[in-house]
């Protein structure tokens, strides 16, 4: 096998060992299984530590559900497409590895919502779908004239109890009613989990409505009480970044940094075993081969950590087998640019369930991105989502169906008619966690479990957040937490 300049193959897997000086890591050999952003921010961490690290991917590409490709010579993202600002993490990785110049915030705004028969404005003042200002949403037209009227009962019903946990959907229906579930959160919430509201937990995955519930009765006054802090604290600046060329690209500046650092990274290698090899070791089974380390960062998927967890941690597995996840599909779409004049000027459109649409959303990312924008010249990119947790019959259809489904839909919702030049359908299977009632217990059930193993921690969108600034978080923590448990200067398992 043939080796670049820089000493990789041509596989992009480092062919030394060690640090960047090429000897031992100062604080033993940790084994990151999974190259998704998680894994990849605590590989980075874990070398900058002094750890000698490798990371294994059992698929051929890194970067997970984050991936840049192109459709009709334009660069795209085929999975997620922004950073959420406001949470730094992210961010800041993004600086760390040389993106912070490419870093962009939407070129446009404005997203809307196919109900009810049309296209109507998102409404301002709210939090996750549920409203402080009633002005907005009254003249959106989102919700009906009984929609409307129940909402005042929020102020005088007395005090709902939500205990530990609740389903975000029966708890904002208790309090507004129906109607601002089916068409305000459930595709908001769902444009996060691909899930349903009326399974998907308040306490893990709407935190602050979670706390403000347990102060007060309203919880109109309660997102209004939210509103006011975020204005007092300033909250200002883009929600959302994309980067220039596509999200994609951050996982491989982060593996670039890796390798720099003297990373060894591995893909096309699946981790079948691991066991315990003594009070302070392990052995990671592969295919034909196996590797000693002082420590394992587990970065995948729920099932997957459960298989690895099977023999030395029953209790965990059990925990993470019990998650489930919800499978989407993307449909990237190029259209000759005089053939979308008429598109609205916003960055798309969210569908709610309940309208019972093919699609759950639409963006129109070359008027969303502007880096998209002049890359594309007279190409038009934009792109459609199906399927959610428990509603997956459309996911059935294959690759020619969705792309007819899309188009027909967006011909019902914004005229479009015209005949793409190129489409692409990106499936992710098993693609989002769903954070149902009762996942942060859960969570903290099996990393009570997982910590009596010595030097294993767990990173990933299945614990603190789906989103890609939490994802990072969520391996920072685990390189943190294994960095804490190595000796420096000790041996490390470096042995095959």
């Amino acid at each position: 096998m043939s080796q670049t300049r820089d000493g990789r193959d041509d596989r992009g897997e480092q062919g030394g060992r060690g640090g960047p000086d090429g000897g031992a890591g100062a604080a033993g050999h940790v084994v990151v299984v999974g190259g998704g952003i998680s894994g990849l921010a605590a590989a980075l961490d874990l070398a900058a530590g002094g750890a000698r690290v490798t990371l294994l991917e059992a698929s051929e590409r890194l970067g997970g559900k984050l991936h840049a490709d192109e459709i009709a010579g334009v660069p795209v993202d085929l999975g997620a497409e922004s950073i959420l600002a406001r949470r730094p993490e992210a961010t800041a990785l993004a600086r760390e590895v040389g993106l912070g110049d490419d870093l962009q915030p939407p070129a446009v705004g404005g997203a809307a919502l196919w109900t009810r028969g049309r296209l109507r404005p998102m409404p301002q003042g709210q939090v996750m779908g549920v409203p402080g200002d009633l002005a907005p949403l009254a003249s959106s037209g989102v919700l009906s004239a009984a929609g409307l009227a129940r909402l005042p009962l929020d102020h005088v019903l007395p005090r709902t109890e939500i205990g530990e946990d609740t389903a975000v959907g029966g708890y904002v229906a208790a309090r507004l009613g129906r109607e601002v579930v089916d068409r305000l959160v459930e595709p908001l919430l769902g444009g996060v989990y691909a899930g349903n509201s009326y399974e998907i937990s308040l306490r893990a995955a709407v935190p602050q409505l979670y706390a403000a519930a347990h102060e007060g009765r309203s919880l109109i006054e309660a997102v209004r009480g939210l509103q006011r802090k975020a204005a007092a604290a300033g909250a200002g600046g883009p929600v959302f970044n994309g980067i220039r060329g596509g999200i994609g690209r951050l996982p491989l500046a982060v593996a670039a940094a890796c390798r720099a650092a003297g990373v060894r990274i591995e893909t096309g290698t699946p981790v079948r075993e691991l066991r315990r090899t003594g009070p302070h070791g392990w052995r990671i089974g592969l295919d034909g081969r196996a590797l000693a380390a002082d420590a394992v960062v587990i970065a995948v998927p729920a099932r997957a950590a459960a298989d690895l967890l099977a023999a030395e941690a029953p209790a965990a597995a059990a925990e993470l087998g019990a998650v489930e996840y919800a499978s989407m599909a993307l449909v990237t779409m190029a259209f000759r640019r005089r053939d979308v004049l008429a598109l609205p000027l916003s960055s798309g459109f969210l569908v709610p369930p309940v309208d019972g649409r093919t699609i759950k959303a639409a963006t129109f990312s070359s008027r969303k991105w502007g880096w998209l924008d002049s890359a594309g010249g007279d190409t038009f990119v934009l792109r459609t989502s199906v399927g959610r947790h428990g509603d997956t019959a459309d996911l059935a259809w294959d690759d020619t169906d969705l792309v007819r489904l899309s188009r027909e839909d967006l011909g019902e919702a914004v005229g479009l008619r015209a005949a793409p030049i190129a489409a692409r359908v990106t499936r992710w299977t098993g693609g989002l966690p769903q954070y149902a009632v009762g996942h942060v217990d859960r969570v903290r059930r099996l990393r009570e479990q997982v910590g009596k193993l010595p030097g294993v921690a767990l990173c990933g969108a299945v614990y603190d957040g789906v989103g890609i600034p939490a994802c990072v978080g969520s391996g920072r923590r685990a390189a943190a937490e294994v960095l804490a448990t190595l000796v420096p200067g000790a041996p490390d398992g470096a042995g095959e």
